[in-house]
């Protein structure tokens, strides 16, 4: 488990048991957080992890989501069972589905054609849930708050934490993935990927000058402003083929064709590519540019 100059834990979660595909963070401190548990798949190590870190049943305080697609969330109502006084920090148009999950779990395996890699979400009592506003603020310790921004794109229920004492940016999926061994990719799933409001979050995310921004998939980017201009090169090209394939064309693959020719996943994604395939990822992105595409040429965003 890498420590990073923060002082922020990176732990990795194994999602479907690939190293180096999903990472959970741990802020260590008087009433410590981790944002995002990772896949229910996951939930074991992530807790066997915090363990290590010395974190008893009793010792979590927090638990953040940055958004709530299962590979980031899934594991919630594990962990709230494991360290039953955690109180549980969503987006506000997330915490329903953290409640009542089965509408949540059923529309993923229709995505996915199954959930062998994720496993699904148990529920969590309401009680504990902490519906985030933007700008709320939550106490790890003296001198030490995390903030929850609201950054929608990837999806309307996305948020990003900003650790104030150093500047680091808990990113989520706001910026794309990029996996071991792999440069930047867009992720832009369905139902709700905004290009717009993608963009707007990217230029929330300059304005803060992070010192670093650590992703889900997977770790520090290491040039921030860099990381954040490529992000947005990056899914305005891939949403513009998207636009003008659906226009032409209106079916997915059309939109699949277009994208990989102008952002191809081969250079980009290099060793990691095979990960990316088995995960789905790919593909899950053209059906996710495709909706938007769609909804752009019905006037619907």
């Amino acid at each position: 488990m890498p420590v990073l100059p923060s002082g922020i834990v990176q732990i990795d979660t194994l999602l479907g048991g690939i190293p180096g595909a999903a990472a959970s963070y741990l802020v260590e401190g008087d009433a410590p957080a981790v944002v995002d548990t990772g896949a229910q798949t996951s939930a074991e190590v992530l807790a066997a992890a915090l363990a290590a870190r010395g974190l008893g049943p009793e010792d979590l305080a927090w638990i953040i989501l940055t958004h709530v697609h299962l590979d980031h969330c899934g594991g919630t109502g594990d962990l709230a069972r494991a360290f039953p006084r955690a109180r549980i920090v969503v987006h506000p148009r997330g915490a329903r589905h953290l409640v009542a999950p089965d509408r949540l779990v059923e529309a993923t395996r229709a995505v996915f054609g199954g959930l062998d890699l994720l496993g699904g979400l148990e529920a969590v009592e309401e009680a504990r849930i902490v519906p985030a506003d933007d700008g709320v603020r939550i106490a790890i310790g003296p001198g030490r708050d995390l903030v929850a921004l609201h950054a929608p794109g990837h999806a309307r229920h996305h948020l990003v934490v900003l650790d104030e004492a150093t500047g680091v940016v808990m990113a989520g999926d706001a910026l794309g993935v990029r996996l071991p061994g792999a440069r930047l990719y867009p992720a832009v799933p369905p139902p709700e990927f905004d290009l717009d409001a993608a963009r707007a979050t990217l230029a929330r995310l300059r304005a803060l000058d992070p010192a670093a921004l650590l992703l889900g998939h997977f770790g520090d980017v290491g040039d921030p402003a860099a990381a954040l201009t490529e992000s947005e090169r990056l899914q305005t090209l891939a949403a513009g083929a998207a636009a003008r394939a659906w226009r032409r064309f209106g079916t997915v693959a059309a939109v699949d064709r277009a994208v990989r020719a102008i952002v191809p996943p081969e250079p980009h994604l290099g060793g990691a590519l095979a990960t990316m395939r088995r995960l789905g990822w790919v593909g899950n992105n053209a059906v996710g540019l495709a909706r938007w595409a769609q909804a752009q040429a019905e006037g619907a965003l």
